[in-house]
């Protein structure tokens, strides 16, 4: 019997690194990720759903989106659920060292 890794499997069914498939797969697989997080963290602070809403300015299903479906949901209010669970938020981004932008 044949074993494959991880990665080979990835390759196979869901496509190689760098195509558009793999990309959004693993784009929505950080969402996911992230959405799991804050449930994580909500919970080890004994918050309902309903109360991290109150304290972020949202309903209880935007909480519930954003814990099971980060997707469709603003930047700013996820770094508002953050800012309520006190949470250290650092942000890495990377551009292409070819592209040049300025600042007028």
């Amino acid at each position: 019997m044949k074993t494959y890794t991880l990665e080979e499997l990835t390759d196979k069914y869901i496509g190689k690194e760098g195509t558009k498939e793999r990309d959004q797969f693993e784009f929505e697989l950080k969402l996911d990720i992230l959405g799991e997080m804050i449930k994580k963290a909500r919970k080890e602070q004994r918050l309902t759903q309903e109360q991290l809403g109150e304290l972020v300015g949202v309903q209880k299903a935007q909480i519930s989106k954003i814990e099971t479906n980060a997707k469709d949901v603003r930047f700013s209010t996820i770094m508002r659920v953050f800012e309520a669970l006190k949470a250290k938020v650092k942000v890495s981004i990377e551009f292409n060292p070819d592209t040049n932008f300025e600042i007028a």
